[in-house]
């Protein structure tokens, strides 16, 4: 069964690899400032299942009619005070962030769209409330400086350096480092497929 991966984020990747699966890695090339202003207005699981959409969208209109594919867009943003957060992309932004999240909670924000060999789209959004230490202002500035949260949504990682400072988290886990197994499953399985029928073998 062809998986494709609509994004460039490793993290994703490990996450399909480490559940038994070897997707197509195939990034998405979408003006996500550009949906992001069309959608003032909008919720903030509106918002980042919108950007997940035209992702898999995306992707999908580029594929070669010769083999049926799954195709899986996601993207993350951390709802903060009421605040959707994307990516810090410098070391100053992270830590101007972790400034503000330190000791708080905040949601993190997963939107899919997985699209079927049939065209069908399952749209989703999970939510998972994540516990931020109260890190120290030398914890913060080492963070920022190993490179690793400049482009995670929320300014850290679950999965590695970053799960120094989170204390806990309430939900799926999987969706906070990028892509919930349990929501994909649950998509495959409504396009009549098992999980299992994307495993390596």
């Amino acid at each position: 069964m062809r998986l494709i991966l609509a994004s460039r984020s490793p993290s994703r990747a490990a996450l399909l690899h480490a559940g038994g699966c070897e997707p197509e890695l195939i990034p998405a090339d979408v003006d996500e400032d550009a949906i992001r202003s069309s959608l003032d207005d909008a919720a903030p699981a509106d918002v980042v299942a919108a950007l997940a959409v035209a992702k898999a969208r995306a992707v999908r209109a580029r594929l070669s009619g010769d083999a049926p594919a799954t195709v899986i867009g996601c993207d993350s943003m951390l709802l903060l005070d009421g605040e959707l957060q994307g990516k810090p992309h410098t070391a100053e932004r992270v830590v101007e962030r972790w400034r503000a999240q330190a000791g708080k909670a905040a949601d993190l924000l997963t939107g899919h769209c997985v699209i079927g060999p049939d065209g069908r789209e399952i749209v989703e959004t999970a939510g998972t409330r994540v516990f931020f230490a109260d890190a120290r202002e030398d914890e913060i500035a080492a963070y920022a400086t190993s490179g690793e949260p400049l482009e995670c949504a929320g300014a850290f990682t679950l999965e590695a350096l970053g799960g120094w400072f989170i204390d806990r988290i309430e939900g799926d886990p999987s969706s906070v480092i990028g892509l919930s197994l349990p929501l994909v499953r649950r998509a495959l399985n409504s396009f009549g497929f098992p999980v299992s029928a994307f495993w390596a073998r």
